[in-house]
């Protein structure tokens, strides 16, 4: 059966989302003002739907240790919830659907997304898709399952060999196939099995945390194609430019460059609103093409900051802030744990970096919430600066607070969008 047939898109039932945010409820200290989000699209853009937020919210809630934020956020429990530009989908709702299809889309805006992302990628053919790195097509499509498809990957399946100690290997790339050949693949829950012997041990390791009830065959899309429909659910827009895994130029004469002004082009010839774009790169040079050649675009453009990962890398962010702000650069985004850290009584507040950024004006958006599994163990990458001021599910809500009151990041992706939804209702974000 042709999968297209078999898949009955919700597009049509998912009507574009309410403007602007407004409060529910408010709670907390107000002395302390939040960010401002980036304005909405005018009202004739967006008709009203119903946002629905689902049980994870509550569950959250009622996991946090008790005090005012907890009553705060309780009393906003009956809503009403609508679309905030604070709650932004990251891959779209990727903890329970695959990354980067309509299906996750979809349920970003469900659960009151006001922008969504598309990492940008190209095919063979130079056409422009949503996956989140170049190279991941083995791990989050069904590539392998498709013999004349997974023949073309870069590198081909070698199983696992535990007498070698060595792990299972595959790399199939976005730029190994056609956009006529991605558009055969279905789209699955990201994940690999390092310890498989067989291509079906290999695709079948969904984590324990998410769930594959709604894998079955994830609608792939263009970047062109993410446009449109986030256009129609009346969302913003934030595409990610994945650094490229093949030499560039490209086959000789596709430049950084190209690719750069290729996605830009995109919503230019849709007729995007400059202003509902924040373009993103972790390469600052990207960032700077955009500023200098698409000032327009530039102006919103994001500096996705990775240079946190090491010690050396943090102090050269800190001290380097006012420098970016310099060469133009308005909005910097680095992960959670960059921007927080504990204090003598172990209470999450904001970290140096967080200072520096604010004192050189930069805005600061966030990655990534939801993404972590339940934190009684810790919480991983995105909690490493605040591990022992942790220790239940419900911190998540206190360190998105400390993100929205005292940090005052002006917007935070997250994996599950009703998360940050309901709390940025509650606090009128």
């Amino acid at each position: 059966m042709n999968k297209k047939s078999a898949r009955i898109s919700t597009a049509l039932a998912l009507i574009a989302l309410p403007v602007a945010a407004t409060s529910a409820c408010s709670g907390g200290d107000e002395s302390v003002e939040p960010a401002t989000p980036p304005a909405p699209p005018p009202e004739e853009e967006a008709a009203q739907y119903s946002v629905q937020l689902g049980p994870r919210p509550y569950y959250l809630v009622e996991d946090m240790d008790e005090g005012e934020l907890k009553e705060a956020l309780l009393a906003c429990s009956e809503g009403s919830f609508e679309r905030t530009d604070f709650s932004i989908g990251h891959r779209g709702a990727c903890m329970q659907f695959p990354e980067h299809t309509r299906e996750s889309y979809e349920a970003a805006a469900r659960m009151g997304a006001g922008i969504v992302e598309c990492d940008v990628a190209f095919t063979k053919d130079r056409q422009l898709v949503c996956r989140h790195a170049q190279c991941d097509l083995h791990t989050t499509t069904n590539i392998l399952a498709i013999p004349e498809l997974a023949e073309k990957c870069s590198e081909p399946f070698v199983p696992a060999d535990a007498e070698a100690g060595t792990p299972a290997s595959v790399k199939c790339c976005t730029s190994d196939i056609t956009l006529a050949e991605f558009k055969q693949l279905c789209g699955k829950m990201d994940s690999a099995n390092p310890d498989a012997t067989t291509v079906e041990e290999y695709m079948v390791s969904t984590p324990a945390f998410r769930t594959d009830l709604y894998a079955t065959c994830g609608t792939l899309l263009t970047h062109a194609d993410s446009i449109e429909l986030f256009s129609s659910l009346g969302l913003k827009f934030t595409p990610e430019l994945k650094a490229p895994e093949v030499e560039m130029p490209y086959e000789g004469d596709y430049a950084q460059e190209d690719y750069a002004q290729q996605m830009i082009d995109e919503y230019k010839a849709a007729g995007v609103d400059p202003k509902s774009v924040f373009a993103q790169s972790f390469s600052l040079d990207d960032v700077l093409y955009w500023i200098e050649k698409e000032p327009e675009f530039g102006a919103q453009a994001v500096y996705l900051d990775d240079r946190v990962d090491t010690p050396e890398g943090y102090e050269t962010a800190v001290s380097g802030m006012q420098s970016l702000a310099d060469q133009g650069v308005k909005i910097i985004a680095p992960p959670l744990f960059a921007l927080v850290t504990l204090d003598k009584n172990e209470k999450i507040v904001p970290s140096e970096y967080a200072e520096a950024a604010k004192a050189a004006g930069l805005d600061i958006i966030t990655w990534t919430l939801e993404r972590s599994g339940p934190l009684a163990s810790g919480g991983g990458y995105y909690y490493q600066s605040v591990v022992d001021g942790i220790d239940n599910d419900g911190d998540t809500m206190v360190m998105l607070d400390v993100l929205a009151r005292d940090v005052g990041v002006r917007g935070v992706f997250s994996d599950w969008p009703a998360t940050v939804t309901y709390y940025a209702n509650c606090m009128g974000l």
